[in-house]
């Protein structure tokens, strides 16, 4: 390892000074390195690793534009890996945090109908009707006619704020009694 630093070390020190050999071997030398920290990368964030060749170009992109702010008389490498980890941290934050999972693996899991629900829609009304009137009516637009939470309040000329707070002791309340039956 020390060895290549030092190789790296030299062959930047050279291309600086102008020997264009020094630099293309320097570049051929750093990429597959660069290639299989990406696909690393990518790997433990859970990201495809089929990504890596652009970030890899990017990193080479930006050590060509940088070269001059690399201090010739400190190693190369961590100045190199310094860039690669903030191009690949870079990379994942453009993709957002994503799994991806590729959906022909489980095809045969996947149902092709929606489930029956499990709780008889009559027994949940019956629960409802023991509600205050405000929770009732709030649970009724958005758990049983599936409104959201601005529709219900506009219907039942309330605040957001308080739809979701009567929702929320509409639910503990509806929890609490079915815990009890």
């Amino acid at each position: 390892m020390r060895g290549r630093d030092d190789e790296w070390t030299d062959l930047m020190r050279s291309a600086n000074a102008g020997d264009s050999v020094a630099y293309h071997r320097l570049l051929k030398g750093i990429a597959p390195v660069l290639r299989a920290g990406a696909r690393r990368g990518l790997a433990r964030a859970a990201q495809p690793v089929d990504q890596a060749e652009d970030i890899v170009q990017d990193i080479l992109l930006a050590v060509h534009l940088k070269r001059n702010t690399w201090d010739q008389t400190a190693p190369f490498a961590p100045w190199l890996f310094a860039i690669a980890r903030n191009k690949l941290i870079d990379a994942l934050r453009r993709r957002g945090r994503r799994v991806f999972v590729n959906i022909d693996d489980f095809a045969e899991t996947i149902p092709s109908e929606p489930p029956a629900e499990t709780v008889p829609t009559g027994e949940i009304v019956g629960h409802l009707a023991d509600l205050p009137a405000r929770q009732r009516d709030v649970l009724q637009s958005i758990a049983v006619d599936s409104a959201s939470i601005k529709a219900t309040a506009a219907k039942l000329s309330m605040s957001e704020g308080a739809v979701r707070v009567a929702l929320h002791r509409g639910l503990a309340s509806l929890a609490a009694k079915m815990r009890s039956d």
